[in-house]
């Protein structure tokens, strides 16, 4: 297995599932409390969806805020999706983005959010590319992720994988993942080159730094 690839990511998250649902549910991650939970609720209901699909949902925290929009959880992770099963609020499965892209799930909804769950590099466009497929007429993608201006740090600001870190989360978190570097350019040109029109980009503002944490893309299929 490659240390930076996609491969690798899932293999890393599989191995963190305990202290990530305890860090998510305990509230431990402090940009999530003050931003960008909020900034990505907000931004899905903006939209007004009746329904939608998280892709890359975790342990479902997202779902269940999202509470009165029918809302599928997906997760290439077993035990992520077991936590999100016990929690209930939504009807979870267990699916890779590559079976997304190949057309396994089957789903007509009115808003598909990929919220900081488009770290990986080669799985990413094939699923991007699927997600019209997934929308009812006037449906939306959402899309919240770093920001690259921030989450380059020192590095050249560049595409390109990154080493992971659990810096700032607790000593249970081991064997952090790697993830795919994208410019805010190369973000856009991606969402069209899927078959995406941006309608709206939002950036997130840490209220202590005054530095951008997030940015979420809202896009219509073309």
């Amino acid at each position: 297995m490659k240390p930076l690839s996609d491969e690798k990511i899932i293999d890393s998250w599989s191995k963190n599932t305990d202290p990530w649902t305890n860090a998510v549910r305990g509230g431990e991650i402090e940009s999530r409390k003050l931003v960008t939970d909020k900034a990505i609720v907000d931004a899905v209901r903006s939209r007004s969806p009746r329904s939608g699909i998280d892709i890359g949902s975790g342990e479902g925290w997202l779902v269940r805020a999202l509470d009165g929009v029918a809302m599928i959880g997906v997760d290439v992770v077993p035990g992520l999706i077991d936590k999100a099963n016990a929690a209930g609020g939504g009807d979870f499965r267990v699916m890779s983005y590559e079976e997304i892209g190949a057309g396994a799930l089957d789903a007509a909804v009115d808003v598909a959010i990929c919220n900081f769950s488009l770290i990986g590099k080669e799985s990413v466009n094939s699923l991007l590319r699927a997600v019209p497929s997934l929308l009812n007429p006037g449906g939306a993608l959402v899309v919240q992720t770093l920001h690259p201006h921030v989450a380059c740090g020192e590095a050249a600001y560049q595409d390109g994988w990154r080493e992971g870190s659990w810096s700032g989360f607790s000593a249970d978190f081991t064997d952090a993942p790697p993830w795919y570097f994208r410019t805010l350019e190369t973000w856009v040109r991606t969402l069209s080159d899927c078959g995406f029109r941006l309608l709206e980009m939002r950036e997130s503002i840490h209220p202590t730094t005054g530095k951008p944490v997030s940015v979420i893309f809202i896009s219509e299929p073309i």
